[in-house]
Order: structure tokens, then sequence, then C-alpha cells
């Protein structure tokens, strides 16, 4: 597996643990299957794998990530993104849930 960059540039190996425990968080409560945590889990795993590079940006993956929430749960995925985009204020979060119901691409 790669390793992942993260935003202060630090690297550090790819951690399956902590990324289930992410998406885990942000689905709590959510009624979404194992059996689709585990699959959303395995075509990101899969996504760095089959990106052919030694190192991912942290950034990179958590696209992956929300991209994966934005399939499984839409609540779990304007958590991951409140959290992940640092949203500065109440229109910022506005505006992710528009484009969310308008299917319009994060910036």
């Amino acid at each position: 597996m790669p390793r992942i960059i993260k935003s202060d540039g630090c690297r550090e190996p790819f951690n399956d643990e902590k990324l289930r425990a992410g998406i885990l968080r942000a689905l709590e409560k959510r009624p979404v299957s194992t059996e689709n945590i585990d699959a959303a889990l395995n075509r990101i795993k899969h996504q760095l794998r089959g990106s052919g590079e030694r190192e991912v940006k942290s950034r990179t993956l958590g696209e992956w990530v929300m991209n994966e929430l934005r399939e499984l749960d839409e609540v779990a995925y304007v958590r991951f993104a409140s959290v992940y985009l640092c949203f500065e204020n109440v229109n910022a979060f506005r505006e992710e849930v528009e484009r969310l119901e308008n299917h319009i691409p994060t910036k």
C-alpha cells in the first residue's frame, strides 16, 4: 500500500483501521449494511493499490472516501464533509448540501 502524505507534509503508512474508523464514525446510526461498508472500503483500498504510486496525498484519499459516502448515505457524506472540508460557517454547509442535492461535484 502507498504511504499517505498528510496536509502538513509528514508521511505515514496507510492505516486500514483509521480509514474504517473514519467511515464508521460518519455512518454512525445510519441504515447502511456492513456488506456495503466493507465494499466501499475495498473500493477505496483498490484505488490506493491501483494508483501505482508509492505515496498518495491524504486529500486524494479523503475525496475517495467522500465519493463512497455520497453513494452510501447522504447524511454520512455531509457529516464527513463538514469535518473534512472544514466548513467555516453555516453558509458553507448549506452550499455543500445544495451541491449534494443538485449532484454538483465538490470544489
